[in-house]
């Protein structure tokens, strides 16, 4: 398998297993939309970890593979290569994404996906397609300039170039530096941490951020209204509120 998905401690890891570089190819692709959808739905996976081994997270698409397809081919694949990447970043959990190596192409692209994103200090990030006489395919000219702004976006997808871990994190490209080592260790804490959260709350905060994001103030106020108000429904809002209450802060232990 291309892609696995592997869960302890309410964490699901997403990784990706095809070396050397992991290129995304279209079977890869589909995997990855597949178990995506399967994390999504599965009670016991609380976060995700999306990760593609020690020496590198996913060097881009299929160059090969692609170079074969002529325009209606393209055009018949086009939709299914954005609702791979868009079905990660629908998972209505907390995602991180754990960057070693290079992250190009469909691979940076795969970790715009991601909630959170903590980085190799030797990692090499980037959207070189413009360098194939392409553009970014699968959401990189809509998440890119939305994480980090229009501007820095142009500079990364108009040059191509590959930028350190150091320049990515000062862009707001990557969150966090960490030593090469550590980069699975920390994301998989990061998304213990939230895995033991409220799990309603935490898919009310991530959809509330995400489509206020996506469209006008009033609408995302609306969203948020709407589940800030559900959430009272809740068994986890009575039981942080009574924890708060008779213990203090940050001791409540969610269902």
């Amino acid at each position: 398998m291309t892609v696995t998905l592997e869960v302890a401690e309410g964490v699901g890891t997403l990784r990706l297993d095809r070396p050397p570089m992991n290129a995304l190819d279209i079977a890869t692709q589909d995997r990855l939309k597949e178990l995506a959808e399967e994390a999504g739905r599965r009670d016991e996976v609380r976060a995700v970890v999306i990760y593609g081994g020690e020496r590198v997270f996913a060097a881009g698409a299929d160059i090969k593979e692609m170079r074969d397809m002529d325009h209606a081919g393209m055009i018949r694949r086009a939709r299914a290569l954005q609702d791979a990447f868009t079905a990660v970043a629908r998972i209505p959990k907390p995602v991180v994404a754990a960057v070693t190596g290079y992250a190009l192409g469909g691979g940076c692209e795969l970790a715009l996906c991601a909630d959170y994103r903590i980085a190799a200090d030797n990692a090499k990030l980037g959207q070189p397609e413009i360098l194939l006489g392409l553009i970014p395919g699968a959401g990189g000219t809509q998440r890119l300039p939305r994480l980090i702004g229009p501007s820095r976006a142009k500079d990364l997808i108009f040059t191509g170039r590959q930028v350190k871990a150091d320049e990515a994190l000062a862009l707001g490209l990557v969150d966090r530096v960490v030593p090469a080592a550590e980069v699975y260790e920390q994301a998989h804490a990061w998304a213990a941490r939230l895995a033991k959260g409220p799990a309603i709350a935490l898919r009310a905060a991530k959809e509330s951020v995400d489509t206020g994001l996506e469209t006008d103030i009033d609408t995302g106020l609306a969203v948020e209204r709407n589940w800030f108000a559900g959430l009272f429904a809740t068994e986890d809002r009575e039981r942080g509120m009574r924890s708060f209450v008779e213990e203090g802060p940050g001791k409540a232990k969610f269902v």
